[in-house]
């Protein structure tokens, strides 16, 4: 038995209304539209290696935050920092660079949940 994918689904009233949120802040595709569903995914590019799913369960946020409900690793932190702001969004975290190798911040998507939107900066480095 091998687990294909994980999808984290969020519950919204209207899963349309986040459009401008995953699709213009993240550049992510709809993939699947069924009206009361939308399942958004990054476009296909052959030339990439294929990700294992992933499942992260917290006891806290790290560095004194809070425990995002989502996190969501992007190639280019500051375009979409720049987005976001440019968008009105409210940063709930203020980008930063974090001791164990990860710079990021927090946004809320438009269903109210916290979003972690980060970038790897170099070798993970364990806390004690």
């Amino acid at each position: 038995m091998t687990v294909l994918r994980i999808v984290p689904n969020l519950a919204h009233p209207d899963p349309a209304a986040g459009r401008a949120f995953w699709q213009e802040l993240l550049g992510l595709e709809p993939i699947m539209d069924l009206g009361w569903i939308v399942t958004w995914a990054p476009p296909a590019h052959l030339d990439e290696p294929e990700q294992r799913p992933q499942l992260s369960i917290a006891a806290e946020g790290g560095g004194g935050a809070p425990i995002p409900d989502l996190s969501i690793e992007v190639d280019d932190l500051d375009v979409v920092h720049a987005r976001a702001l440019a968008m009105g969004l409210t940063i709930e975290r203020p980008l930063t660079d974090e001791p164990w190798g990860v710079r990021r911040f927090f946004l809320r998507e438009p269903g109210g949940r916290l979003v972690n939107i980060l970038s790897h900066q170099g070798a993970f480095l364990p806390q004690p």
